[in-house]
């Protein structure tokens, strides 16, 4: 039937995706689900959060602090909400206007030189926003690579190969369940006693030995993977670097230019350096992340027993670690986390059955 196209629909409280039939209208969506519940989502109240370039599911939400999510792969979508709906045309990306690179690149100065004059007027913030949702993401990749590079000049990487495989399981079994992700995941451990982690742009994390040492089950640092994985998938470490790195980097941005990303990558290691995310900025990667964890059947309440453990070990000794200082957990966040996961009472299936957590713990032959 012209105008219905087939997705899944998160009620915003659990993980679970429920096959749904989307039906364009004028106004709103109509969507059925298999049990036969009918939603009807107001255009003026659904956000486009993903689905900007060529190949990237499309993902609708609506509401707050823990949106109703609707996701759909059929590309026609888009156009098809356009041509039903003209009138809420602004709200959502239009793929008829999509630009071939080798037509973006030629315009890539003009642009260039606009957008610096509006970034003055409008300020860096709204517009680093804006630009890393659309960003390409091979520039991230470069830029993310340039970066690490960078950081782990002066410090040993950690390749034993049981924690190397442990790690890797762990962050398959989260990535299993979830959509199709345009970023290649690596994570890279670190001999660094510092109890931290940062996401990179691009899909790789940075764990320093410290932190791996401080996990007490695998659930723990699951928990830590997940959250991290979030400000990937959510380009927070992209958003907030073209924030708080120099014009420059904004502009090369902009313009796509990859040889640019990486002659940004000292810069980029600094502020990654020095990064706070915003209080938004982890709630989302919390609650995103928690939903990771109950899709890949794994036990929630490490994620929270890590951070609680952190927050009391931080107030004696503030030199010992650094993972609150750039990922601030307030008293609120945990509750929410508690919240979310009490309401899944269900059996979860072991991380990793057969393993040694003590041996996968020493890290860099500690």
């Amino acid at each position: 039937m012209p105008g219905v196209f087939t997705g899944h629909y998160l009620d915003g409280r659990s993980a679970a995706r429920r096959q749904a039939s989307v039906r364009l209208a004028a106004s709103g969506l109509e969507i059925a689900l298999a049990d036969g519940t009918r939603l009807w989502w107001p255009l003026r109240d659904v956000r486009q959060t993903q689905g900007f370039y060529a190949g990237e599911q499309i993902r609708l939400e609506r509401g707050a602090p823990f949106p109703e999510i609707l996701l759909v792969e059929d590309t026609a979508f888009l156009a098809a909400l356009h041509t039903t709906a003209p009138g809420f045309g602004r709200k959502f990306h239009n793929p008829g206007r999509r630009r071939s690179r080798v037509l973006f690149t030629i315009g890539a100065a003009l642009t260039s030189i606009a957008a610096g004059a509006v970034l003055y007027v409008w300020g860096i913030p709204a517009a680093a926003g804006l630009v890393a949702a659309r960003v390409p993401v091979s520039w991230e990749e470069r830029l993310g690579q340039a970066a690490v590079e960078q950081i782990t000049a002066s410090k040993r990487r950690c390749v034993d190969q049981e924690p190397e495989e442990a790690i890797g399981t762990i962050v398959k079994r989260l990535l299993d369940p979830q959509p199709k992700a345009p970023y290649t995941f690596r994570v890279i451990v670190v001999d660094d006693s510092t109890v931290n982690a940062f996401a990179v742009p691009g899909g790789q994390i940075v764990l320093l030995r410290g932190l791996v040492e401080r996990a007490r089950t695998p659930e723990e640092l699951a928990g830590v993977l997940a959250h991290e994985l979030q400000h990937v998938l959510q380009r927070h470490a992209t958003r907030l670097l073209l924030q708080h790195a120099s014009t420059g980097l904004l502009l090369v941005a902009i313009s796509g230019d990859i040889t640019g990303a990486m002659a940004y990558g000292i810069e980029s290691a600094r502020v990654l350096g020095t990064l706070r995310y915003s209080r938004y900025l982890e709630n989302e990667a919390d609650v995103e992340g928690l939903r990771m964890l109950l899709a890949a059947d794994v036990d929630p309440r490490g994620m929270i027993a890590f951070f609680e453990t952190l927050r009391a070990a931080e107030r004696g000794t503030p030199t010992a670690t650094r993972y609150l200082a750039s990922h601030p957990l307030a008293a609120d966040r945990v509750e929410t986390l508690k919240q979310l996961a009490a309401a899944h009472t269900k059996e979860f299936r072991p991380l990793l059955p057969g393993r040694d957590w003590t041996e996968v713990r020493r890290v860099c032959g500690g």
